[in-house]
């Protein structure tokens, strides 16, 4: 039985080849789903699209098998060459009904929200999920507006009329609180990335979220 969006969205793994520690990016991914990663969204701002497209096909590879949906940053172009589960797209990037058009029915698409005038416009469109971010200042993005915080999430959260996900400052010290407000998950960069154990990580945020929904 295929998960709902919700369930998908509880521990949702953002990568970031540079604070991987060296490691390949695919051990990384691996080692975060076999620990209760619940999706995978590849972000790449410097790969070659080449490279991009090969690394998308390596890991839906990897992913499908499990169940674990995999998204592609931005880029619908890569989303498309690589059968991708969807995408996720900022307030700059591609329009949502231009994106769903490309994609069809049948894909994920994800829109970042940087303010509640923001969710109030993603309110009109039919997209799968928002990220709401940040919702705490964090070095992984520097072009966001300023953070939402708890009680500015709680409030998006009860706006939204699609499944959230938290953004921006999610560890195994914030995420408790994160999930309380109601949200549905919370997207994780450096806490996985750069742990010494990406399967112990996740393990241990998938945990915490679990013990507080």
């Amino acid at each position: 039985m295929n998960k709902t969006i919700c369930e998908q969205l509880r521990l949702y793994l953002v990568t970031d080849r540079d604070l991987s520690l060296g490691r390949p990016l695919q051990e990384i991914v691996t080692e975060a789903v076999a620990g209760g990663a619940t999706m995978v969204q590849l972000r790449e701002k410097e790969a070659s699209t080449a490279d991009f497209v090969a690394l998308a096909r390596q890991l839906k590879a990897a992913l499908a098998p499990l169940g674990v949906p995999l998204v592609i940053n931005d880029r619908i172009d890569v989303a498309l060459a690589a059968d991708a589960d969807g995408v996720h797209i900022g307030q700059s990037d591609m329009p949502y009904e231009d994106a769903r058009r490309l994609l069809g029915p049948d894909k994920i698409i994800g829109l970042s929200v940087e303010s509640l005038a923001d969710i109030e416009a993603a309110n009109l469109l039919d997209v799968d999920y928002i990220g709401i971010s940040p919702v705490y200042g964090t070095p992984t993005k520097t072009d966001t507006k300023e953070p939402f915080g708890l009680e500015g999430l709680r409030r998006a959260v009860e706006m939204s009329t699609h499944p959230t996900v938290a953004i921006g400052g999610m560890n195994a010290q914030t995420v408790a609180d994160v999930v309380a407000t109601g949200c549905n998950g919370v997207a994780v960069v450096s806490a996985i990335c750069s742990a010494p154990s990406p399967r112990e990580a996740a393990r241990e945020l998938l945990e915490i979220i679990n013990n507080n929904l």
